[in-house]
């Protein structure tokens, strides 16, 4: 990123001073050095992931069993795309080239959760994703939005958090009506099989070895990546119970949290879409940065169109 010679940044004490005070950071004039960068990954995380949830979601919508479930699913990824123009939008006025981050990047530099990387092949296994993924997208939204310190994400969060909600409840109520035959409830089963750990991990690691501390500090979120996760396990876990499905979570009363039944973290065969026992936090941190099978494809579905238009433009030219 290039900032103008202009341009003074606010020391730390002096944000962090202004943050005490409960005043919203609106411009980059008024952020630190530490602020900045802090501000620019986790909207870059935020819009990548909306983005590419796009090309996911359109590889399962196209097995929509009524033309009325396919408009459905066609209106969420026309939300998704919506959110990812925010939060570019956003970063293009904190001095990035958004156009080289979107259509000049290769795939696997992309900042998105890991589960995206995996094919949904089935309406049954999109409407999961609604449940469990967007539940996840909105837990971890719904706390920027009532947490941030960045006011210009606050503000345009507000329709964001609405339409998060319609997807999450598209899931619940599509998995309701899956489950009313036998052949549905196993195929929820079987996509829960896998689906479940993966938005488990979808809040990334444990408090203990987080990284990035001043997106607490700086106020950029309100909740840990533990705490985010207790939140959607609060939700997700009571909803498998009701459909009489089986996962590896309960809620200890003891402990009063919910814990996980299995090993955690564990290896994860991407191809068989099958859990192969535990590793170590540093294994999943590999398997992340080497991205999954569908990373390459859904990146180039996205890039398509400007290396087209430019080839055409090239022909004309």
């Amino acid at each position: 990123m290039s900032i103008s010679p202009a341009l003074t940044l606010q020391s730390e004490e002096s944000v962090l001073a202004r943050l005490r005070k409960q005043q919203l950071i609106e411009s980059i004039d008024q952020m630190s050095p530490i602020y900045l960068e802090g501000i620019k990954r986790i909207l870059t995380v935020s819009a990548d992931t909306e983005l590419i949830s796009s090309p996911a979601y359109y590889n399962a919508a196209i097995h929509a069993p009524t033309l009325n479930n396919f408009g459905s699913a066609i209106s969420i990824i026309q939300d998704e795309l919506g959110h990812a123009h925010i939060a570019y939008r956003l970063l293009r006025d904190l001095g990035v080239d958004t156009e080289a981050l979107i259509f000049e990047r290769e795939p696997r530099h992309f900042k998105y959760p890991y589960a995206f990387d995996v094919p949904l092949t089935s309406w049954t296994e999109l409407i999961v994703a609604n449940a469990f993924y967007d539940r996840a997208g909105y837990a971890l939204l719904g706390d920027i939005y009532q947490s941030t310190t960045f006011g210009p994400w606050k503000r345009a969060l507000i329709k964001v958090d609405k339409e998060e909600t319609f997807h999450l409840r598209h899931g619940e109520q599509g998995m309701r009506k899956i489950n009313q035959t036998a052949a549905g409830h196993q195929a929820l089963q079987d996509a829960a099989d896998w689906m479940f750990l993966l938005t488990v991990e979808w809040f990334g690691l444990p408090d203990n070895l987080k990284k990035h501390g001043e997106q607490l500090d700086y106020g950029f979120k309100g909740k840990s990546n533990d705490e985010l996760r207790q939140g959607w396990m609060s939700t997700a876990v009571p909803l498998c119970e009701e459909l009489h499905l089986n996962v590896p979570a309960h809620y200890d009363a003891e402990q009063q949290k919910y814990v996980i039944d299995c090993a955690f973290p564990q290896h994860f065969d991407a191809i068989a879409r099958r859990w192969e026992g535990q590793c170590t936090w540093d294994d999943v941190l590999k398997r992340w940065k080497a991205r999954g099978p569908a990373n390459e494809r859904f990146v180039e579905q996205i890039q398509r169109g400007k290396r087209e238009m430019l080839r055409l433009l090239e022909q004309e030219a």
